[in-house]
């Protein structure tokens, strides 16, 4: 494999054309990509910096404006989007560790009888992947899909389904998920109205994969409840799961809960609606574009979280702060790898492709919305990272956003999205975390898990071309 990436690196090296060499600089350097992170194993903060080196040297930038355009780009994605991860993670780690999130799960579940059961499942999914991270937030639901499981006498199918369907639509589709906010970032997309378009997209999305799948999916794959977590963990005990150590004494109530967790997502929803509703100047909209700024909102949150989730509870300042730390050492993978997209997304900009593909694609926001969810497909079965594919499809076709308005720019992000969790299969850590977890053979898992993110990503996709064609 390697010696035939050398053998087109030499010959893409002396292409002729110029269009063709940037073509072949794009798809040489997406391959190396590929084969060392599936082939290999190499990192992907390592795989995306030496295909972004790749893409310089046949595109014929000079050495020193290649690595000036990947340090560029690396550090002005790692101190937009970065900073934004961060704090999502501080957030997330306060409500995993008050109990916050086993509050959310308790009372929607409690308040669901069987037929409903698995519809309320999708929202917990949908609540508890709204701040964190879809590793962190299948590790905290995984003992509440067994007991709900157990007690409801539903299968383990028919309850968890939905719970991961909501998980997975908020990870990619929803910001402030690492993901979404890079595409954001790169394709200068409103935040706003990704936000709001996001929403929209997902609510179906998630009925449409999670409870509705669900009933077929549990008639191919059996899958009674394992014996674990027979029994709820006590409200003075720390939740089952390992979702992390408590600081406070007792949960926050529902009420609390599900109002923080919104915080963030209500000041930047409102910067959209005033951005729309009111004019420049408007003092309402001053305070409102402020406060939902991106970085001023989470960082709100997270400030609020500290009390509602920390000190309100009776927990030691000292435990919070604590708690805040533990939250970053997990991340520093994930911030590598987002930052060095930037940087590969930055190689690819100043080597004019998206200008060749804009000339290209010179049609309906559809015809771009559908270019967009094909790469993004394409990278996402190769790599089996939703993050790298959309940090890679997003740095290849940030050049196109240029030529939409911010609705279609933003309806651009959520097709990268969408085409980001297309069929999740061996190379994609998600699938096996769910085939361990659920005690399912590689077969069952792909009628399940793979089917239901296959369904996310194509159904997103029919759902935002409709209203990229009526705006």
């Amino acid at each position: 494999m390697i010696t035939v990436l050398t053998s087109v690196l030499a010959q893409a090296a002396a292409a002729p054309a110029p269009g063709a060499r940037v073509i072949v600089a794009a798809l040489v350097g997406i391959a190396i990509i590929v084969v060392l992170i599936t082939r290999l194993k190499i990192h992907p903060f390592l795989a995306l910096t030496l295909g972004s080196l790749a893409v310089a040297l046949i595109a014929g930038l000079p050495i020193a404006t290649a690595v000036e355009s990947f340090s560029s780009g690396f550090g002005s994605t790692a101190a937009g989007v970065g900073t934004l991860i961060a704090l999502g993670a501080m957030f997330g780690k306060l409500l995993a560790d008050s109990g916050g999130a086993d509050q959310i799960v308790d009372t929607i579940v409690g308040h669901a009888g069987p037929r409903t059961l698995p519809w309320a499942m999708a929202a917990v999914g949908a609540l508890i992947g709204l701040p964190m991270f879809f590793e962190i937030g299948l590790v905290l639901l995984i003992p509440v899909i067994f007991l709900v499981a157990r007690r409801s006498g539903l299968s383990l199918i028919r309850v968890g389904v939905p719970a991961l369907a909501g998980l997975s639509v908020m990870h990619g589709l929803v910001p402030p998920h690492p993901g979404p906010l890079v595409a954001i970032t790169a394709l200068n997309a409103n935040l706003g109205i990704t936000l709001l378009f996001g929403v929209l997209v997902a609510i179906p999305t998630v009925v449409i994969a999670g409870p509705l799948f669900a009933r077929y999916a549990d008639r191919w794959v059996p899958a009674p409840p394992p014996e674990l977590f027979s029994a709820p963990a006590p409200d003075d005990e720390p939740p089952a799961g390992g979702g992390g150590t408590r600081t406070a004494t007792r949960r926050p109530t529902f009420a609390v809960t599900l109002t923080t967790v919104l915080l963030p997502v209500v000041l930047m929803m409102g910067k959209a609606l005033a951005d729309i509703f009111l004019a420049k100047g408007n003092g309402v909209r001053s305070v409102l574009d402020f406060l939902g700024t991106p970085l001023i909102a989470l960082l709100i949150a997270v400030v609020v979280a500290m009390y509602t989730f920390g000190v309100g509870l009776g927990a030691d300042l000292r435990e919070v702060a604590g708690s805040i730390e533990r939250s970053l050492p997990p991340i520093a993978g994930i911030l590598l790898i987002v930052a060095a997209g930037g940087g590969f997304k930055q190689i690819l900009v100043d080597s004019k492709i998206g200008n060749l593909l804009a000339s290209w694609v010179d049609g309906t926001g559809a015809t771009v919305l559908v270019l967009a969810w094909l790469v993004a497909v394409g990278i996402r079965l190769a790599t089996g990272s939703a993050t790298v594919a959309t940090v890679t499809a997003s740095g290849l076709l940030a050049p196109l956003a240029a030529n939409l308005d911010p609705a279609h720019t933003s309806l651009l992000v959520l097709a990268i999205g969408a085409g980001s969790l297309f069929f999740s299969h061996v190379n994609d850590a998600g699938f096996w975390m769910v085939k361990e977890y659920f005690g399912l053979s590689i077969g069952q898992t792909i009628k399940t898990w793979s089917l239901m993110e296959t369904i996310i990503s194509v159904v997103g996709l029919v759902l935002v071309i409709p209203l990229a064609l009526l705006l």
